[in-house]
């Protein structure tokens, strides 16, 4: 194996990304806040599917 410092300065900064996401997501999780969004994320996601499902019926009409 060469040693190629482009590829190790990127490893370096994927693993530095890694890292600050692990930190928040550790951070919001031991906070609370982690519920909060869960709760936020059902309700999108239940408004979404029911839009979706009024979007297709209505799309297939022909219309006048």
């Amino acid at each position: 194996m060469e040693f190629n410092p482009k590829k190790e300065a990127i490893m370096i900064g994927w693993a530095a990304t890694f890292l600050i996401i692990a930190i928040v997501a550790g951070i919001l999780g031991f906070t609370g806040i982690a519920g909060v969004a869960i709760e936020i994320a059902w309700i999108t996601f239940v408004v979404g599917l029911i839009l979706a499902i009024v979007f297709a019926v209505f799309g297939r009409r022909p219309r006048a």
